[in-house]
């Protein structure tokens, strides 16, 4: 029970991306043909919206609800961000399924996805396997 609101979260958040179209592979595939805006539009909002929210967490000192500090470190950047990146990115576009709605498509009965959640939680594996050996 205590972790109940995090699944109505996580069912909301699951039916605003079916709402939004945002998990079909069509409207994905429109994204990296640049035939449509939708997709981009979605994405852009996402990262406006989380940049308002990382400087007023900065700027406002703010706290989690049980009152710990929220630390934000810097990252430092490196050529694996970049192998990283065209992974994800040729991943994205050939199965047409972001990490993020995964689930959602799953929960609305696209059963195919599962070989991409199978294959996405077995590349986390790998990564964190192979991650002290890989190039910094």
């Amino acid at each position: 029970m205590k972790n109940l609101k995090y699944a109505i979260v996580g069912i909301i958040f699951g039916i605003v991306f079916v709402k939004a179209e945002i998990i079909s592979w069509f409207r994905i595939q429109e994204m990296f043909r640049f035939q449509s805006f939708h997709m981009f539009s979605v994405i852009g909002t996402a990262v406006v919206v989380g940049l308002i929210s990382v400087q007023i967490i900065k700027r406002l000192n703010l706290k989690t609800i049980s009152g710990e500090q929220i630390s934000i470190n810097g990252k430092t950047f490196n050529k694996g961000t970049i192998i990283g990146s065209l992974l994800f990115g040729f991943g994205w576009a050939i199965t047409g399924a972001c990490p993020g709605p995964l689930f959602a498509e799953v929960g609305s009965g696209y059963w195919a996805i599962l070989v991409t959640l199978l294959s996405a939680i077995l590349g986390t594996w790998t990564y964190g396997y192979f991650r002290d050996k890989l190039p910094h």
